[in-house]
């Protein structure tokens, strides 16, 4: 087995940003993250071989990146035991779209060989499933982890695709050639090193979420803009909008620009399934109020009519937490709007 040890000094997130935006902010919490990919030699789990694994981890503060590979299937058991035993040392696997692919896989392959199951008590974090509420945000072409690492501005790949990664593993095992071996392990620390840089991609969910201070408000009597200050730099700058809203953000700035109705401005609620919406009053109130009117005065509330109107008065432009308050509100209708 060929097995390559190389430390990564730049590009990859530190570790507490790491921890905090998996959600394991907590002091008390052992969080101990493994950020893992593999290549194999086709799709499907039980026709197709595992010929190599990738893992980044976090070892005497830094990051350290690691590769195992089978120079022949025969090799692909004992693959599977060299990884088996090194994933026990972690809380967490990290990946990109592992959930449905890469751990499934494995799992395939250990119960082949009738190896016990090393992921049990393991939790995971497949990034593919956390961002994909930015695609419609970060007007994303797609969900590819390559086409999250283009929008960021890291595509710097030099090394071929994963399917022609397999023609040339299958060509490294007939000649044993350096090149090849290169390039086949090229390939997988590219994508590992990209994980690395999609992670950062959480800290516009981190914004979401609320994660933000208030940096500045302004009223002209036409536009409101209200500045923020996210709590993790933005990897890549990004603006998107509406009709009535307009946001941009780069590195620690987001501003938000609303439109205000004569002076008004829409508050919107996520718990539309607790409202009823108002036709006559053009606002929506809670269920527990609304139980006493009249079927024909209200509906049920959908995200896009929950909402009601407040105006933009000098205690709102001076009023931070309200200013907060709204803007939570805000940005997850923002990111559902954005779909």
């Amino acid at each position: 087995m060929i097995v390559k040890k190389m430390p990564i000094l730049q590009g990859f997130p530190d570790f507490e940003t790491v921890k905090n935006l998996s959600g394991n902010a907590t002091e008390n919490v052992n969080f101990s993250p493994l950020f893992y990919d593999i290549e194999t030699t086709g799709l499907g789990r039980n026709s197709s071989f595992l010929y190599l694994i990738g893992a980044v981890c976090y070892e005497s503060g830094s990051w350290q990146l690691y590769q195992w590979l089978a120079p022949d299937f025969r090799e692909e058991k004992a693959l599977l035991e060299v990884f088996s035993e090194f994933i026990k040392n972690f809380s967490c696997t990290i990946q990109y779209n592992g959930d449905s692919f890469d751990q499934p896989h494995l799992q395939a392959r250990y119960k082949f060989y009738e190896l016990p199951d090393p992921f049990e008590g393991i939790s995971s974090f497949d990034l593919y499933k956390m961002l994909r509420p930015l695609k419609g945000f970060l007007k994303l072409p797609g969900l590819k982890q390559e086409q999250m690492e283009a929008f960021l501005g890291e595509q710097k790949r030099i090394y071929c695709n994963g399917g022609e990664c397999i023609k040339i593993y299958k060509k490294y095992m007939a000649h044993q050639e350096q090149t090849d071996l290169d390039t086949v392990m090229g390939h997988n620390m590219e994508d590992l090193l990209g994980l690395g840089d999609v992670f950062k991609m959480m800290g516009y969910l981190a914004l979401r979420d609320g994660e933000f201070t208030i940096r500045g408000t302004d009223f002209d009597g036409e536009n409101l803009i209200l500045q923020m200050n996210p709590h993790y730099s933005l990897p890549a700058s990004f603006s998107n909008g509406t009709e009535e809203f307009y946001i941009t953000g780069q590195d620690n700035l987001v501003s938000l620009l609303v439109k205000p109705f004569n002076g008004r401005i829409r508050q919107y609620y996520s718990d539309y399934k607790s409202y009823d919406y108002l036709p006559g009053e053009d606002m929506a109130v809670p269920k527990s109020i609304s139980k006493f009117m009249e079927k024909g005065l209200k509906k049920s509330a959908t995200r896009e009519t929950c909402y009601t109107w407040f105006p933009c008065t000098e205690e709102f432009l001076e009023n931070e937490e309200k200013q907060k308050q709204y803007l939570i509100h805000t940005l997850e209708f923002l990111f559902w709007k954005l779909k």
